[in-house]
């Protein structure tokens, strides 16, 4: 999956499958996380976001399913 980066203080990189509807964040620890389930909507909204850390924490981070992949 393609990722984009982006401007975060814990946040790398963001991609996002359409067709699974799996997001994948990549922390700048080097840890990367693909989270289930996530509606295109919360994808657009969290790369848009002025804080995108802040959203992932408030939106993300504990309402979908996710996998540790790397």
């Amino acid at each position: 999956m393609d990722r984009q980066p982006v401007s975060s203080s814990n946040i790398a990189s963001i991609g996002y499958d359409n067709d699974t509807e799996v997001l994948e964040v990549e922390f700048l620890s080097g840890s990367v996380y693909e989270y289930r389930n996530v509606p295109s909507v919360v994808y657009e909204q969290l790369m848009s976001a002025a804080s995108h850390g802040s959203y992932f924490n408030r939106e993300i981070r504990m309402t979908f399913s996710y996998e540790k992949i790397a």
